[in-house]
């Protein structure tokens, strides 16, 4: 069983697998996968709003830092603080609801406790949506995977200015990760956003999804892409 959800406000889906007993191709049912619309266009800047202060800065601090160092280097498209918080912070915010839902509806035996979810971002670039999710939830614990060493450099150096003690970056290609005993099964969700078509980030993703866990990849509207 495969849920699409898409957010209005950035026109991106997320796709959600569950992860249970699986042991060949793990690609579950793509086929009957299901769409449905965020409530409202505005869902977007109410997730923005609804961050404590605190939050809200370390976000700010964020969006300084990629601008900043998005001269020196490619890590966006994206020049203006406004469009930043638009397109790469809401649209990391809008994540959350579906993923937490699906969660706690498949994971969790606790009463949908999810305090100290391990969720690895995979082909994090420029920390998205890894470091903003950090923000919203500082009970997780996140990993930040990303091969090229210079965007590493600069994962390194948002994770210090933004004081997030709940993220590591590992500098290291998602296929050689999935075949380490440090990675492979281990974390409760597996994140992906813009990085592969889906057949490839299948690939990439679901060795270091554990048993009982969900990868989730945040696509177009055509989720297969």
């Amino acid at each position: 069983m495969s849920l699409c959800c898409y957010s209005a406000a950035a026109g991106r889906g997320v796709l959600l697998l569950g992860r249970r007993h699986w042991r060949r191709h793990p690609l579950l049912n793509l086929r009957t996968a299901t769409t449905v619309a965020s409530s409202s266009a505005g869902a977007a800047a109410t997730s923005i709003a609804s961050l404590s202060p605190p939050q809200q800065r370390q976000v700010a601090v964020y969006v300084d830092a990629l601008l900043e160092w998005n001269q020196r280097m490619n890590l966006t498209a994206v020049t203006d603080e406004a469009e930043a918080m638009t397109r790469h912070v809401a649209d990391s915010l809008a994540v959350l609801p579906p993923l937490e839902r699906a969660y706690r509806a498949r994971c969790t035996s606790s009463g949908g406790d999810i305090d100290g979810v391990s969720l690895i971002d995979v082909g994090s670039g420029a920390g998205l949506p890894g470091l903003i999710l950090a923000v919203a939830r500082p009970s997780w614990r996140f990993t930040l995977l990303e091969s090229m060493r210079k965007r590493c450099t600069f994962l390194e150096h948002a994770v210090e200015v933004m004081k997030l003690p709940n993220v590591d970056v590992v500098c290291d290609r998602a296929e050689n990760v999935g075949q380490s005993i440090d990675f492979r099964e281990r974390y409760d969700i597996v994140a992906a956003r813009a990085v592969a078509e889906l057949k490839v980030l299948a690939e990439y993703c679901l060795p270091l999804v554990r048993i009982g866990g969900l990868f989730i990849a945040a696509k177009g509207h055509d989720p297969q892409k």
